[in-house]
């Protein structure tokens, strides 16, 4: 027998995931994740809903201990009373669009707690680390009641930081002695964190890693939003409670200069371009696959006949 499609004008997925029901919102992200029209509907329902979480975005290289981090964060988060939503974006898999690091195992401990919903997202490729069904998901997150929402991603390179359109506070994570971390003050990634953290402080070049990145803020603004620096060992949960301190205190400092509702303007319109861009451009593959004049345009530029820029106005044109 083939079960009936899910509505949400019935109230029933859409109701229970406002209440909170941790089945509810699991099987609303599944929806988006498979693209369902239903869950798209589903997101069109709660929408109103939305924008009561503080988002916070966690980046930095892989290694970092950024899943431990988070751990920790929520062990704390859990005993001031406070709801959490983890999203872990994950690397994906060229050939399923699977998340390769899968399930988040240094989070295990909160996966029993009704308070806590974890979820691991493959991010199918988009160059900022951030899918689309990624986005429809923190909707979700939002909608089920959760007080805060971390969001995490692996990348820190130039293309790689679209975290930053995507949360009301964004931290990054390095760690001593790692050569990604050096390329990170680098590649201009030092311009998007409203939080820095030095995961794995024990480690002796912790003194030395502070002083670079003092030194590359110091090139900045000295006005507005001071970036603290703050030193965590994430295993034995050391300096975690300072980083709640330094998060509520830019939520604070947002809030009272009123750049938090600028921040969310902003991260909106760009969420609307991202969803429209990556909208036209399946689209637009879909139309290549089946037009033998682009093909022959194609095929004129691996030739070297004609140049990628005009092949694309072409194709522009002719859409």
């Amino acid at each position: 027998m083939i079960a009936a499609p899910m509505t949400t004008t019935d109230g029933s997925l859409a109701e229970r995931l406002l209440a909170g029901d941790k089945r509810a919102l699991a099987r609303g992200i599944s929806l988006v994740e498979d693209d369902d029209p239903d869950g798209w509907a589903l997101v069109q329902e709660i929408y109103p809903h939305t924008g009561r979480a503080a988002v916070i975005g966690f980046t930095g290289p892989p290694g970092v201990g950024k899943s431990t981090l988070l751990g920790a964060l929520t062990k704390l988060e859990r005993a001031r009373e406070r709801t959490v939503a983890v999203l872990s974006i994950d690397p994906s898999s060229p050939y399923t669009h699977g998340a390769l690091l899968g399930d988040r195992i240094r989070l295990s401990d909160h996966f029993l707690d009704p308070g806590v919903f974890i979820r691991s997202m493959a991010n199918r490729g988009a160059l900022g680390g951030l899918s689309e069904a990624a986005l429809q998901t923190a909707l979700l997150m939002d909608a089920s009641g959760r007080d805060v929402i971390l969001l995490e991603t692996v990348g820190v390179g130039q293309a790689e930081v679209d975290i930053i359109d995507h949360a009301d506070t964004v931290v990054l994570v390095l760690m001593p002695g790692s050569g990604d971390s050096i390329q990170a003050l680098k590649a201009g990634v030092m311009e998007i964190p409203d939080v820095i953290v030095v995961n794995k402080a024990d480690h002796p070049m912790t003194d030395t890693m502070i002083r670079e990145i003092r030194g590359v803020l110091a090139l900045g603004p000295h006005e507005g939003w001071q970036v603290p620096i703050v030193r965590t060992e994430s295993v034995r949960g050391e300096g975690v409670d300072e980083l709640i301190e330094k998060l509520s205190e830019h939520r604070a400092f947002i809030e009272a200069e009123g750049t938090l509702q600028e921040r969310r303007r902003r991260n909106l319109m760009n969420e609307v371009l991202a969803i429209a861009t990556y909208r036209l451009r399946r689209e637009l593959e879909a139309t290549l696959q089946d037009d033998p004049s682009i093909q022959r345009l194609l095929d004129q530029v691996v030739s070297r006949e004609l140049d990628p820029a005009t092949a694309a106005t072409k194709i522009l044109e002719n859409r």
